[in-house]
């Protein structure tokens, strides 16, 4: 069960599109992230689901981001982008700081090791690939020193909720852990992947599969109180679209990773929203036909 908790602290870092995105249909209840395929072959999707409030005709996108995905994922949100009255978007920053360009390094030891994931999986970053100084871009979250004044109250952090995550399902194990692939792998397997000349794709295929069951993995590791990696943060998100609402906007996105959107969800809804269509966009393409031989990676400086 450790390499669930392995996959656990990718999809944080992650967040855990695009080709052309999939077909608009209803929405999955409680289904953000989703993996379609098999072993050998798919697709990680990333959806947008609209929400619309029959009282005031508002309508409110969650558009949900995985960190570290394909260039073309990347570009189809930056194609969307423009179309919204405003972009409420996630940022743990200090108070007054203009976000950072793209491509522009910050310092953040989080950013570096995505970067990092990014390099190993031949993928794009997110803040190297979005324009958070467009004129709607609206930040809607807490800043650092609130995140960790609320952290050190709580005595949270990253490796703490891992952990707490990792106890509860040893005593409460799931078939679906049970036959994971990523669980049951061998290390001779797992070092016949990393010697692969296709190990970018490989690596995907083992990891991608665990973000289909998002909701169950941030359940455990939010707990009864919630977390403030999540549940604050949230707050301060819908705090936000509360004031957006009541200046007159109509047409809103929150564009936060997946990992927050169940819990987003339930407070759009307590706002009298409800889901009305759902759009899937592939945020890591592994198919055959995307296999690259492997090039060198290194952690690079934030």
């Amino acid at each position: 069960m450790m390499h669930r908790r392995i996959a656990i602290g990718f999809l944080m870092l992650l967040g855990v599109a695009a080709a052309a995105p999939a077909q608009t249909s209803k929405p999955a209840e409680n289904k953000f992230l989703r993996y379609v395929g098999d072993d050998n072959a798919g697709k990680l999707e990333a959806a947008i689901v609209t929400y619309h409030n029959p009282a005031t005709g508002a309508r409110v996108d969650l558009v949900s981001a995985v960190h570290v995905a394909d260039p073309a994922f990347f570009a189809t949100l930056d194609h969307l982008f423009p179309r919204y009255d405003a972009v409420l978007y996630e940022m743990v920053k200090p108070a007054g700081m203009e976000p950072p360009d793209p491509g522009e390094h910050t310092g953040s030891g989080v950013s570096a090791l995505q970067r990092f994931i990014k390099d190993v999986l031949h993928l794009q970053f997110q803040l190297d690939a979005i324009n958070y100084h467009a004129k709607n871009f609206v930040h809607a979250d807490l800043d650092a020193e609130t995140f960790a004044r609320m952290q050190d109250e709580r005595g949270e952090s990253i490796f703490m909720l891992m952990l707490q995550s990792m106890m509860q399902e040893m005593l409460n194990p799931t078939a679906a852990s049970a036959n994971s692939r990523l669980n049951n792998i061998s290390l001779p397997e797992l070092l016949a992947i990393l010697a692969s000349p296709d190990r970018p794709r490989q690596l995907k295929l083992l990891i991608a599969p665990e973000f289909g069951d998002i909701d169950t993995q941030m359940a455990s590791l939010e707990g009864p109180t919630g977390s403030v990696l999540v549940t604050e943060r949230n707050k301060a998100a819908i705090a936000v679209l509360t004031k957006s609402l009541a200046a007159g906007k109509k047409n809103i996105a929150i564009f936060y990773g997946a990992a927050h959107m169940h819990d987003m969800e339930k407070r759009v809804e307590a706002l009298g929203f409800q889901p009305i269509a759902t759009r899937w966009l592939t945020a890591w393409d592994v198919s055959a036909a995307t296999a690259v031989t492997t090039r060198p990676f290194k952690l690079t400086t934030p």
